[in-house]
């Protein structure tokens, strides 16, 4: 994976926070006590344990910052910050695209909720409830710490419900605030999405959930989504939080969200519209409906969650952040189409990081770009205006304008850090120098009077003349959750692409400029220019500098990294530790140790799929279809891409694959290894995540089963032939060709026809046919969900279990004699390789 020596975790990454988590003193004096000869392992717990005491809540600086920035009214203050101090209640959201969403929903309100009222009276009754301003019931809000939960016997099962539903996918565990951005992006299933700091994924998986809600089983939706994140190990939780959303409208990237490529196809191809129409592509760029940009910022929104912050907290964080997150901000928009929306957000209190980045874009960017009022939305969710006034903390002074900025400190304030964006400099200055020059001595030795004042009496010149109050901001106590901040905007109209600045040409990429030769000189300008200076890099008029118009501007730093990955790798080849052995080293494009995403063209390999599980032409197989490995003659597994998918993968390919695709697909197929797997017709079983998409397709190796036959199959994994008690099941498995098959629940008066007509309400999973039997090829957690789910089907429909021909399948025992566990040992290996929950890039 690009970026090894880099990115991979060191013991000495831990080693700060691992010290200062305990109080000075602590692990000294249990150190010393065992150097001392006690050798009593409990003592010196026990010692450890008096001497450990709770993470301070409290931090003067934190509160003298906020007070000043009068982000709530003083009368509010203590009620603030006693809500602060206190534990954040847990939060999870029902997968609105589950087939399962609304017996999940049920069993809350119908089992849990009123179990709990019935046993708890007060504020414990009402521990549990869903959040007002969620849509139909989805989120809930729990206040039960973890040692409440152990308490009774509902709360235990109650916390068993959780764990399994939320490995299972059925529920995502997510900060009640962190659900609200997704909401206001007004996403369709028609979108193309694009979640720039998405890791770890809870955000994304809602996206998702979004566009495939309203699609019938089966079918796919035309959008999807592209999750981005810089950080190559927190890409790996968002493919495992994303995993269990089993989605082919997905790609996941790594890239720094602030040069995240445009993949013009123009800049590449002098004839584009040619090749586009060639192709067959109804894209040749890559931007985009919607865009959430929920920026990297200070944190101290989560301090509730993350009670560290107290003692990390200072004013430099949010103003070290601020160039950052505008430029990200701005590379969003950019990549935003006109008429769409984006929503950019943090979970940070400080309007350095909030108003003052929204106030900036709407500078730089003018009548191209509106500050949307969405209080209409949401009605329920009790939000706050955004600020119109603040202040500038920096050094221990109190900065009202940027006038107050020392010259030496102005490199790293920026003038756009204050509400009214002026770039106020002396006389004597030379324009724009300041900014970028190195700080002289005099500078550093002169005497500057800064703005004391309080907010109240600051001028109204340093008050936003812009719709700040548009903005959103979520205050913890106003009802028990965290902090956070959120401004939507629209687009209405691209924006300028050249820029000047005091007379300093500032060049972009102008459009009648788009040649590489062209594009590669711009870098090469703009990477001499500093950061304070491209972030304060002012135009003529109201529109400023766009910093989107670097969309297809090579990044210097990005180039960089990737040789520097081809250095390190060389190296690792080449050490003498690793000379003899047998190294593989994956391509993708130009970015070195990435998995590459190639498209799989192997016709016999599909035919002999589509001829085995006789899969209907209607279902578009060929062409949608991708491996990550260069080998094809090898190929374990085979994913599956929808078509706005394969479009942007086309896209790619044609401008020289920009994109660092970390994983895209939807995994429909996997090759079985084993003696029997290598004996059938075809050696592909399909895949637990793929299933849901195929089912309506498929015309052979496929199995009715009867409530009872199906519930026995989940509960002892492997059933015999002549155990099953559906006689018209036991003919129709024992003319199955041997291999992977399909087994279907039953329904009432169904009819056995293929392909089968799939509801949302189709229950199916995979199975294995042997030489006399039946195996399940799901995991363990995927059947115990769905055997509560069929018992609490079988409660409310009064069906009955048929009892079984050959001797009691009833209770615990099983109906599989001794001689099939051993005629089993023959036959295929039944882990479901594919539904282990393990990155794959």
């Amino acid at each position: 994976m690009g970026g090894r020596g880099r990115s991979r975790t060191q013991r000495k990454h831990f080693k700060q926070s691992r010290d200062n988590v305990w109080k000075n003193g602590s692990k000294s004096d249990a150190s010393s006590a065992a150097a001392d000869g006690e050798n009593n392992s409990g003592d010196a717990e026990r010692k450890t344990r008096e001497n450990w005491e709770p993470l301070k809540t409290q931090n003067a600086v934190f509160e003298d910052y906020y007070k000043e920035q009068g982000i709530v009214a003083p009368e509010e203050w203590d009620d603030f910050m006693e809500c602060l101090r206190k534990p954040l209640p847990a939060a999870f959201r029902i997968n609105s695209s589950s087939q399962f969403c609304l017996d999940i929903r049920s069993q809350l309100e119908d089992d849990f909720v009123k179990s709990l009222q019935s046993e708890f009276t007060g504020d414990e009754a009402e521990a549990l409830r869903p959040l007002p301003w969620y849509p139909e019931t989805l989120a809930w809000h729990s206040e039960f710490s973890r040692k409440q939960l152990r308490k009774t016997q509902t709360l235990e099962r109650f916390h068993e419900f959780l764990k399994l539903a939320h490995e299972i996918g059925n529920i995502t565990r997510q900060e009640a605030v962190s659900m609200v951005p997704p909401l206001f992006l007004d996403v369709h299933p028609n979108h193309f999405v694009l979640d720039m700091c998405a890791a770890p994924g809870s955000k994304t998986f809602q996206l998702l959930e979004i566009i495939h809600r309203a699609n019938e089983p089966g079918s796919l939706p035309t959008g999807m989504v592209v999750a981005n994140d810089v950080d190559i190990q927190r890409s790996n939780l968002l493919i495992h939080q994303t995993k269990r959303m089993c989605t082919a409208n997905l790609i996941v990237t790594n890239h720094e969200a602030q040069d995240f490529p445009g993949c013009r196809l123009s800049k590449f191809h002098h004839n584009s519209s040619d090749i586009q129409s060639e192709k067959g592509l109804s894209i040749n760029q890559l931007d985009f409906d919607r865009v959430l940009c929920d920026v990297p910022c200070s944190g101290d929104g989560t301090l509730r969650k993350a009670p560290d912050i107290w003692r990390k907290w200072n004013v430099g964080m949010g103003n070290g952040l601020h160039c950052l997150q505008l430029k990200i901000a701005m590379r969003g928009i950019s990549l935003l189409k006109v008429g769409g929306r984006m929503v950019y957000s943090t979970c940070s209190m400080n309007p350095v990081e909030n108003e003052a980045v929204v106030a900036e874009i709407l500078r730089r960017c003018g009548d191209s770009l509106e500050l949307l009022d969405v209080s209409n939305e949401l009605p329920l969710l009790v939000r706050r205006p955004g600020l119109k006034k603040w202040k500038v903390r920096d050094k221990g002074l109190w900065l009202s304008s940027y006038k107050d900025v020392p010259k030496y400190r102005r490199p790293s304030v920026l003038s756009s850090m204050f509400p009214s964006g002026r770039n106020i400099v002396d006389s004597s200055e030379d324009s724009g120098d300041h900014v970028v020059a190195e700080a002289k001595e005099d500078d550093k030795n002169e005497i500057v009077q800064p703005n004391t004042a309080p907010l109240s009496e600051v001028n109204d010149d340093e008050i936003s003349s812009l719709p700040l109050e548009r903005c959103m901001r979520i205050v913890p106590h106003d009802q028990n959750c965290g902090a956070f901040f959120i401004a939507v905007f629209h687009k209405h109209s691209p924006f300028p692409v050249v820029q000047e600045k005091n007379g300093e040409n500032v060049q972009l990429l102008h459009k009648s400029e788009e040649s590489a030769e062209g594009a590669g000189e711009i870098a090469s300008n703009l990477n001499d220019v500093s950061e304070a200076k491209l972030c304060e890099a002012t135009s003529v008029g109201n529109a400023e500098t766009d910093a989107g118009s670097l969309a297809d501007v090579p990044s210097p730093k990005l180039e960089e990294e990737v040789a520097e990955d081809q250095q390190d790798l060389d190296k690792e080849e080449t050490s003498p530790k690793n000379v003899g052995k047998k190294r593989k080293l994956q391509t993708q494009g130009k970015w070195k140790g990435v998995d590459p995403v190639i498209l799989f063209k192997d016709e016999t390999v599909i035919n002999s799929i589509k001829a085995f599980y006789g899969i209907d032409d209607s279902f578009p197989l060929n062409g949608h279809v991708v491996t990550r490995n260069n080998d094809t003659d090898s190929v374990k597994r085979i994913y599956y891409i929808s078509k706005s998918v394969k479009e942007v993968l086309e896209l790619n390919l044609l401008v020289g694959q920009q994109l660092k695709i970390a994983s895209v697909g939807l995994k429909m197929f996997e090759r079985q290894t084993s003696k029997d797997g290598n004996a059938t017709e075809c050696r592909y079983r399909i895949s637990s995540e793929g299933l849901p998409v195929l089912l309506p397709y498929i015309t052979k190796q496929i199995l009715l089963a009867p409530i009872v036959d199906f519930k026995h199959l989940l509960q002892y994994k492997s059933i015999k032939f002549d155990a099953l008690v559906d006689a018209e099941l036991v003919e129709a498995a024992s003319k199955l060709e041997l291999g992977c098959c399909v087994v279907v629940l039953k329904e009432a008066d169904q009819v056995s026809s293929f392909p089968i007509q799939v509801k949302s309400s189709t229950i199916a999973i995979g199975c294995w046919r042997g030489r006399s039997n039946l195996n399940v090829m799901v995991t363990g957690l995927d059947c115990k969900d769905l055997l509560e789910r069929l018992e609490k089907r079988m409660e409310t429909g009064n069906a009955e279990i048929a009892e079984p021909q050959n001797g009691g399948v009833n209770g615990d025992s099983n109906p599989n004699d001794t001689d099939m566990k051993e005629e089993s040992k023959n036959d295929v290996d039944m882990k479901d390789e594919e539904t282990v929950n393990m990155v794959e890039l």
